[in-house]
C-alpha cells in the first residue's frame, strides 16, 4: 500500500543560520535577530487540518489524506520552549533533540538542523541553556533561568506536547483505517495502537460535524451552542465535580 507523503513529512529550513553576538538588549529586540529566527522556524513543520469527510479520521478531518492542508506553523517561540522542555528531561546533543521531536509526533514534525541549531544558540545567548563541549559535539543543558522560563510557561508547553502526542495517535489511527485490517483491541475495547475507544472517536467526529453544520447560526443559536460547549468543557475538565 502506498502511503501519502505527509506521513514522513520533514520540516525544511536553511542548512545554516548563524547568530552574531550583540549587546544585552531585550531578547526579542536584538537587531531583528529574533524575527529572522522566527521566519526560519516557521518555514515548515505545520500542524494539520483537512477536508471534512471524516472517513477513518478521529477528528473528522483528513479522510484519505489528499485533502490535508497546512494549518498552523511552529513558531520560533514554540520551538524554543519545546527544546527547553526536552532539555529539562535530559541534557542532549542537537541531533538527539531533533529525533526526540520526531518521535513525539510519530515523524510528522521533525525540524531541520537549520531550525534547531540557531534556536539552541539563541537559548544559550539568553542564558536559558548551557553548553558542554565534547570534541566537535555540543551537549546542551537546561540552565536555571531556562527552568524559570519553563515554570512560567508550563501550561503552554504541556498543550504543545499533547498536540504532538495527539498527532502521533491520529496518524496511527488513520494508518490502521487505510490498511483495511481489523483493529487490535484491548480488554476495554480500546485500539491497542492509540488507546482510543471507537465511541470516543465517533463522539469527536459527531461534534465537529455538528459545529460545521451550524456555521451559519444566528447570534441566538451561537449563544445556545456556546453554553452547551461550556458545560461540556467543565464536565470534561472536572470543574463541575
Amino acid at each position: 500500500m502506498r502511503h501519502p507523503q505527509f506521513l514522513t513529512a520533514f520540516a525544511r529550513g536553511p542548512r545554516r543560520a548563524q547568530h552574531k553576538a550583540h549587546g544585552h538588549a531585550h531578547p526579542h529586540e536584538r537587531d531583528g535577530r529574533h524575527a529572522h529566527h522566527q521566519r526560519h522556524a516557521s518555514a515548515g513543520g505545520d500542524w494539520f487540518a483537512g477536508s471534512p469527510d471524516g472517513r477513518g479520521d478521529p477528528d473528522g478531518f483528513g479522510g484519505d489524506g489528499r485533502g490535508w492542508t497546512r494549518s498552523r506553523k511552529v513558531s520560533a517561540d514554540d520551538l524554543q520552549l519545546m527544546l527547553l522542555g526536552l532539555l529539562e528531561k535530559n541534557p542532549s546533543h542537537g541531533y538527539e533533540l531533533i529525533k526526540a521531536l520526531g518521535a513525539l509526533s510519530n515523524g510528522f514534525y521533525t525540524p531541520s538542523p537549520g531550525m534547531v541549531y540557531p534556536a539552541l544558540t539563541y537559548l544559550e545567548e539568553l542564558g536559558y541553556a548551557t553548553v558542554e563541549q565534547a570534541g566537535a559535539k555540543k551537549r546542551y543543558h537546561l540552565a536555571e533561568p531556562g527552568r524559570a522560563h519553563l515554570d512560567g510557561n508550563r501550561e503552554r508547553l504541556t498543550m504543545m506536547f499533547n498536540k504532538f502526542k495527539h498527532v502521533a495517535r491520529k496518524m496511527d489511527w488513520m494508518r490502521q483505517a487505510w490498511s483495511g485490517q481489523p483493529r487490535s483491541t484491548g480488554p476495554e475495547g480500546e485500539d491497542t495502537a492509540t488507546g482510543w475507544l471507537p465511541e470516543f472517536v465517533a463522539a469527536r467526529q459527531a461534534l465537529k460535524r455538528a459545529l460545521l453544520e451550524r456555521t451559519e447560526a444566528n447570534p441566538k443559536e451561537q449563544r445556545r451552542i456556546a453554553a452547551i460547549l461550556a458545560r461540556a468543557t467543565d464536565e470534561i475538565t472536572g470543574v463541575c465535580s
